[in-house]
């Protein structure tokens, strides 16, 4: 059916991984094994819950009646209840103890924790393969002099690598800012309506020791160390602006690549793949338009206006919960998390596919090298007897003229122009020694090979990482 409104996010952007993590199936079925672990729990500490009961719980994990949810839903309006009716009809024995003592963000929030962080693992596994493509591509062209901008002009020239190695020193920032998430990132557990533990002390009867491991059980059932120390129903909201703020700074670093590349592809000296039969303008058939990097940044924006929502939901939560945050939470997490994954993965295929045209690159140095060298040449002049401010006004006027020159589509002649000077103490085989390009790019080949050594660590064994995900 094509009649209805369909997310581009899902139909057009984000892996189906991502995807299936924040599908209902994972969601609800993740419901359930809280409902499972929560039941256990309870049985081993004492409460009269049997195995059998348990079993049948976990035998039903993923066999959801969407259709009986959605009747029972809509006749009770509580999403939660409808699930705890919906699961009972599949196991009668055990109906009568699902959601015991619980409070409905058991489930929600637990359920919530436990898909940020999978996709935030699976987030930080896809930064590592764009990683991987950039230290490939840094290592290759390492030494190849290109002309630096600053201000969108020509300023000393770096190397096409090292240019690369600013891509993914923003992407390890990125990392770090990832990492520092998920090491704060801890499990709600079961805590009752508003974080007091009340119904737990009535079923355990005040034994506060059974309380504790009964949240551990929990919690390490699925991953977590260790829970809230306190919480009110739900867990902090503050956490969910922590998760979106490091969205956002993945989503600058990809618009910054895909900025840098369609400035790039601009003048041709770096291109985004492009295949045999892409069309790039409906119109204009010989065109390459940059579109994927345009289309990295156009997903990046949307992630960085869309954090705004978390650090608003948080400030404005009313004492122990209101309900205020469900539909925008609903809408704001997924969609963020759907839209950098968008984003990761036209990164990972424009990287792994960049065209450098060398060509291009040497022809801008050599419309730019002789300005630049310019300095050089003046400091020699002055050793070989010349005058500083004389040679200075030498070199700015022919330089001015040179650059009229360029501006009216002919090649630079500033070289030939001074060597032709009789106020110019050098001769034209001397100045023209002068624009070998590397001699202008300072450490740039040095300092790729020492950041891609200091990069190996982190790029290393983590395809084990991607596997470890679970969808």
């Amino acid at each position: 059916m094509k009649d209805r409104y369909e997310s581009p996010l899902c139909s057009r952007y984000s892996s189906e991984r991502m995807q299936r993590l924040f599908s209902a199936d994972t969601r609800f079925s993740t419901w359930r094994r809280l409902w499972v672990e929560l039941a256990d729990a309870q049985r081993k500490l004492g409460l009269p819950i049997t195995e059998a009961q348990v079993e049948e719980l976990r035998a039903h994990l993923t066999d959801i009646d969407y259709e009986a949810v959605a009747e029972r839903e809509a006749a009770v309006r509580h999403d939660v209840m409808a699930h705890i009716y919906a699961y009972g009809l599949r196991c009668p024995n055990a109906k009568g103890i699902i959601h015991l003592g619980a409070t409905s963000c058991y489930v929600t929030d637990n359920a919530d924790l436990v898909i940020y962080r999978d996709a935030l693992r699976l987030i930080r596994a896809e930064i590592v393969t764009v990683l991987k493509d950039l230290a490939a591509f840094a290592d290759r062209y390492k030494a190849l002099p290109t002309p630096g901008y600053t201000h969108y002009q020509n300023a000393q020239p770096v190397t096409v690598g090292k240019r690369a190695c600013l891509w993914m020193q923003d992407l390890v920032l990125d990392l770090e800012e990832l990492d520092a998430v998920l090491c704060a990132m801890r499990f709600l557990g079961c805590r009752g309506t508003t974080g007091t533990e009340a119904s737990f002390m009535e079923l355990f009867d005040g034994d506060t020791a059974k309380i504790d491991e009964m949240n551990r059980m929990i919690a390490n059932a699925f991953g977590f160390e260790r829970c809230y120390a306190v919480s009110g129903q739900t867990y902090p909201r503050k956490l969910d602006s922590r998760i979106l703020s490091a969205l956002s700074s993945v989503a600058q670093s990809a618009y910054k690549f895909g900025n840098d590349l369609r400035l790039l592809q601009h003048d041709q000296q770096v291109e985004e793949p492009f295949e045999k039969d892409q069309i790039g303008s409906s119109a204009m058939a010989y065109k390459r338009n940059p579109m994927r990097s345009e289309r990295i940044c156009s997903l990046s924006r949307y992630v960085m206006a869309n954090a705004q929502n978390a650090p608003m939901t948080a400030s404005t939560q009313w004492f122990k919960r209101t309900l205020d945050d469900s539909a925008n939470r609903r809408i704001a997490l997924p969609e963020a998390f759907l839209a950098v994954d968008a984003a990761l993965r036209l990164y990972h295929n424009v990287a792994s596919g960049l065209h450098v045209n060398e060509k291009v690159i040497e022809k801008a140095m050599e419309n730019f090298l002789p300005f630049l060298a310019t300095e050089n040449l003046l400091m020699e002049g002055v050793k070989r007897g010349g005058d500083r401010q004389t040679l200075h006004e030498v070199i700015r006027t022919h330089s001015m003229a040179a650059t009229r020159r360029i501006k009216e589509g002919e090649r630079c002649d500033l070289l030939d122009r001074l060597a032709a000077d009789p106020a110019f103490p050098l001769g034209e085989a001397e100045i023209h020694q002068a624009l070998d390009p590397a001699a202008f790019i300072g450490r740039c080949p040095q300092q790729v090979t020492a950041f891609l050594a200091g990069c190996a660590p982190l790029l290393a064994g983590e395809t084990a990482e991607m596997q470890s995900v679970k969808v």
